[in-house]
């Protein structure tokens, strides 16, 4: 396996988040360590490894320079685009649970019309119907 997770983009967004936060900690505290280390180095607390100094060269090496305009750019440019990738998918979220929701009402009362229950907004105008006749019919004696 190459340590890659193939369903890590299917997770829940709190497990992804808690997975990028315990990845960002152990950044940090390893940072912390190489600082460490470089700072007794330079105060010669401790003796040159130079297999180390090889690898954390390396490491630098392969950083991007965020110097250069162009390269900064492209990097907001495709942090933008995953950015409105991610916002687009949760609208598109909002709006199927909203169709089914939608479809979900719909079939509900299809039901309650087959079994012959009224929705409670339908008896609710049935009653005040019901109200507003008895009230007419009261009124029509007076009126002739």
């Amino acid at each position: 396996s190459s340590g890659i997770n193939a369903e890590w983009p299917l997770r829940p967004g709190s497990q992804n988040l808690t997975t990028q936060v315990a990845a960002l900690k152990s950044l940090s505290s390893k940072l912390r360590d190489i600082s460490v280390y470089l700072g007794q180095v330079s105060e010669a607390k401790l003796p040159i490894n130079h297999p180390i100094i090889y690898q954390l060269q390396d490491v630098f090496n392969l950083l991007p320079n965020l110097n250069i305009p162009e390269v900064a750019k492209a990097f907001t440019v495709k942090t933008n685009d995953q950015n409105l990738v991610m916002y687009t998918a949760s609208i598109i979220r909002a709006v199927i649970a909203l169709h089914s929701l939608i479809n979900n009402k719909t079939t509900n009362r299809a039901a309650e019309k087959d079994i012959g229950v009224k929705p409670k907004v339908e008896v609710e105008k049935d009653e005040k119907k019901e109200k507003s006749t008895d009230c007419d019919s009261a009124l029509i004696p007076l009126l002739r």
